[in-house]
């Protein structure tokens, strides 16, 4: 009986021997979830229903916080563009691979470098374990076609390689556009280009048309690699200033032209959920929403809103970097309310761990793996957050406590430059809005957080400054 049990497994398993490859690999295969990051510009915390806008109609974004996992403490890397995707998309620290600098917070279209070659990619991390990988909207990770995306592990790229504000021809003085309105300005008062893969195929790009034409390449991509696994990274250009929008949304939004911007953005959202469902594809991806950083607020109504929480772009108090964080998959996420600490940074070691790629070995990484929070609800591993504005470590989070070493305004809002000896302290559970000082009251913290800190700072090794360079 024993044999012809083994007889039978055999027959089985014949053609798949013939094929040259093991049902191991074609389990795994079947097994490796798909990914899809969609990350906004300058969105801040309180500026999705879910989070509590009052005017803001976001239904698919709700859909996904109400189905999925909707992070109360989830962060972005950096306060401002370049360093914060770096950060996502290499799992590190910007100031690790020198995306993060003191003389110049991003890249710009005359700046000389972009992401070091010797940087692992998300995209170059999961094609070691057969995935498919798109690159869609802004890459801001460096111009020149050495730094592109297609030189970064993703198959295929359709986007604006930096800010949509950049190779501005408006006479239009740049700190006016808080009185931005549809007919204010142009498309072609910036020459941004549109790119698919390394060639323009648009400049001026037609930003009226871009956050739709994102969502159009994101469906499309979909759709042609559903069959293996794959990445997809939707990076918007919006809300970023100059906000835009299609026809379709202007004047449709309570909350004006930026609720209009972000409207639009949530609509596509729910074009790439009903394509997951239509192509069967829904119980085996995951879907992450998130933002790069907090709302830039001297734009008034035509910036974002941080909700409870202080100030916003451009600083590290809790407005610059804490961010919407919305997981959704039905095959892999457990629904609730997160209130543990997340990172962006931690989707490079989670993915990774999901899709069976062995994290790199020769380099620190930053991001924890929050497989096992997603999955069943589990204690993240994360127990802290690190604050850079540059190069420089401005405050730490430990728990629930934060401590302010260095504070800054940005974009003349929220006061100069300060150190602070004692550190500053906050409960963030008690007070998100970082109004009350408990330093006094809680020594024994600001010791435990000082020890991470000068732990951190032993270890770290600093690359060199990529964003300084212009040409």
């Amino acid at each position: 009986m024993k044999n012809l049990i083994f007889v039978k497994i055999q027959l089985l398993l014949w053609p798949v021997l013939l094929s040259g490859t093991s049902l191991w690999s074609q389990t795994a295969a079947r097994e490796q979830p798909n990914f899809i990051i969609i990350f906004a510009d300058d969105l801040g915390y309180g500026d999705l229903g879910s989070y509590g806008h009052p005017s803001i109609r976001t239904p698919h974004l709700d859909r996904m916080a109400s189905e999925g996992q909707k992070w109360t403490n989830f962060y972005a890397a950096a306060s401002v563009c370049t360093p914060s995707r770096a950060a996502l998309l290499t799992g590190r620290l910007p100031v690790r691979s020198g995306m993060a600098s003191n003389t110049t917070r991003v890249l710009f279209p005359d700046s000389k470098n972009g992401l070091p070659a010797h940087e692992i990619t998300l995209a170059e991390q999961l094609k070691q374990v057969g995935y498919r990988t798109a690159c869609i909207g802004k890459w801001h990770l460096g111009h020149k076609e050495q730094y592109l995306p297609t030189n970064n592990g993703f198959d295929y790229y359709f986007g604006i390689p930096y800010s949509n504000d950049m190779d501005k021809l408006s006479n239009i003085p740049y700190w006016e556009y808080w009185k931005q309105s549809d007919d204010l300005i142009k498309t072609t008062d910036f020459n941004v280009p549109l790119l698919r893969n390394t060639e323009v195929v648009e400049r001026p790009a037609n930003q009226h048309t871009i956050t739709k034409r994102y969502a159009e390449e994101a469906v499309s991509f979909i759709k042609k690699h559903k069959d293996q696994p794959f990445l997809v990274y939707l990076a918007h250009n919006l809300p970023h200033i100059p906000l835009f929008a299609s026809k379709e949304f202007l004047g449709k939004s309570d909350r004006g032209l930026y609720g209009d911007v972000v409207e639009e953005i949530d609509y596509g959202v729910g074009q790439i959920l009903a394509t997951l469902e239509a192509e069967g594809l829904a119980e085996n991806t995951i879907v992450v929403f998130t933002s790069d950083n907090g709302p830039w607020l001297p734009f008034k109504t035509n910036g974002g809103s941080a909700g409870p929480l202080r100030a916003g772009k451009g600083t590290t108090w809790e407005g610059g970097m804490r961010e919407p964080g919305i997981f959704w998959g039905p095959g892999w996420i457990k629904p609730g309310q997160i209130s543990a600490l997340g990172s962006t940074m931690d989707l490079f070691t989670t993915f990774s761990t999901l899709a069976g790629a062995a994290l790199p070995e020769d380099r620190i990484m930053d991001g924890v793996d929050l497989s096992e929070t997603l999955r069943y609800h589990r204690p993240s591993p994360r127990k802290s957050v690190l604050y850079y504005r540059g190069t420089d470590l401005y405050a730490a989070r430990w728990g629930a406590y934060k401590a302010h070493f260095i504070t800054h305004g940005a974009y003349g809002q929220f006061g100069e430059r300060e150190e602070h000896d004692p550190p500053l302290l906050y409960h963030l559970g008690h007070d998100p809005s970082e109004q009350f000082n408990v330093a006094q009251d809680h020594p024994e913290v600001l010791a435990q957080i000082n020890a991470l800190v000068l732990k951190h700072q032993s270890e770290l090794v600093r690359g060199k400054d990529q964003l300084v360079e212009r040409e």
